[in-house]
């Protein structure tokens, strides 16, 4: 879990990142004491939050974790980080703020903002079709019934920046929708993640995902799952979003583009698609939870991210540290700016925590249920703002627990963990 609280004179954020635990509890934390006042001096930090000492404690000392570690900050001071265990169960490393992580849907937000980022320098739109950037998107399929058959009837509505943003573009997501078009997708090989070598007994197999140019055309192959533009579905729509921004912005990449235009000028010296050899002692292991007890399916030292994936995944492939994730909701948090260097236009900035939805799309029923979304976030689900007397509020929860919130006040804490 990660919280950001700020207005326009005084920034505040809290980052919470725990170890990746396939199918394992969610973190629980209740509304935490918070202010200006924060110290950020090491002796005496922990003390100042005992709730979320006592968390870590309890999740490490259960081996639901193998370790974890939270990062709390306020504006543009330096963070303050409480720490427990280890990198892995049988490593002697202890954990730490440069310990690396498997950010997975916490890629999303990376991915709105560089959305953010190129409709701030007019190279995108974000009501423009997306079919201006991938012909193939151009004349669409909606299946009648999703959940029986791939039978389909012609699109009424374009899809565009916007929908992929929100997750409103209608497409499925191989290996997490339960209806024939995310089975279709993934039967074909369109599945934008990498999760262990392994097999293990209930997940599904698929063919290698292919290069990002064949991965859209045979994504747009499938039918979507509802019309663009009128339904809230998870979905693989921030890694679409990805080879959109790499095409709309001529860059050699998508990971060249976050290098170039993030990465590097927000100083995230430790966020990669694939993680470096020299690096991966690092790399924290991944488990899954079998029968109660945890599982290494992913080892650092045989690490799947070791690999260079098919291609930078926009929706779940970052790996990086607690320490650089916190770089980059600072970013946020500060309104684009990195000290006095700005990396992202104010306008994009609010632009990307507020809520994005097209009018009339609800998001009752779902998980993100009475929530709203932004670029690549939920948020709640005021049109323009948080609260009354806020300026913009964004979270987002990835497939593995790990969760962030971010929320420019004008009253106390409105966004809370629970």
């Amino acid at each position: 879990m990660t919280l950001h609280h700020h207005d326009a004179i005084a920034l505040s954020r809290r980052n919470l990142l725990r170890s990746s635990v396939l199918l394992g509890a969610g973190v629980a934390v209740g509304a935490l004491p918070f202010g200006s006042s924060l110290a950020h001096a090491a002796v005496g930090f922990e003390a100042r939050w005992p709730n979320v000492t006592a968390m870590l404690d309890k999740y490490v000392s259960e081996r639901k974790v193998a370790g974890m570690v939270a990062v709390l900050g306020w504006g543009d001071k330096d963070p303050g980080f409480i720490v427990r265990g280890k990198e892995a169960f049988d490593d002697p490393d202890m954990a730490g703020e440069n310990s690396l992580f498997r950010a997975y849907s916490q890629t999303k937000p990376v991915t709105g903002m560089a959305a953010m980022m190129l409709i701030d320098d007019r190279k995108l739109k974000l009501d423009q079709p997306v079919a201006d950037f991938i012909p193939e998107f151009a004349n669409m399929r909606v299946a009648i019934d999703p959940k029986s058959s791939l039978e389909s009837r012609p699109a009424q509505n374009q899809i565009t920046v916007r929908h992929l943003l929100t997750h409103t573009a209608g497409l499925g997501y191989a290996g997490v929708g339960k209806e024939k078009v995310s089975a279709e997708l993934l039967r074909l090989g369109v599945t934008p993640a990498v999760l262990t070598r392994m097999k293990i007994p209930g997940l599904p197999v698929s063919p290698p995902t292919p290069g990002p140019d064949e991965f859209v055309k045979l994504a747009a192959s499938v039918p979507l799952v509802s019309e663009p533009g009128t339904e809230w579905h998870y979905s693989m729509s921030l890694d679409v979003l990805g080879v959109v921004i790499q095409r709309a912005s001529g860059a050699k990449s998508f990971e060249a583009f976050l290098q170039e235009r993030m990465f590097d000028p927000i100083g995230m010296k430790s966020s990669y698609f694939r993680v470096p050899a020299t690096e991966v002692h690092r790399l924290t292991a991944n488990y899954g939870l079998m029968g109660g007890f945890p599982l290494p399916i992913d080892p650092s030292k045989t690490s799947i991210y070791r690999d260079r994936p098919a291609f930078a995944f926009g929706g779940s492939g970052l790996v990086c540290s607690p320490a650089d994730y916190d770089r980059f909701l600072k970013m946020i948090a500060n309104g684009g700016l990195v000290g006095s260097k700005r990396v992202m236009g104010a306008a994009a900035v609010a632009l990307g925590v507020s809520n994005l939805l097209p009018d009339g799309v609800s998001t009752k029923g779902t998980f993100i249920d009475g929530a709203g979304n932004g670029a690549g976030r939920s948020t709640p689900s005021s049109r323009r703002r948080c609260w009354p007397t806020s300026a913009g509020c964004a979270a987002h929860e990835g497939a593995d627990r790990l969760r962030r919130l971010a929320d420019r006040p004008g009253r106390p804490h409105p966004c809370q963990s629970r």
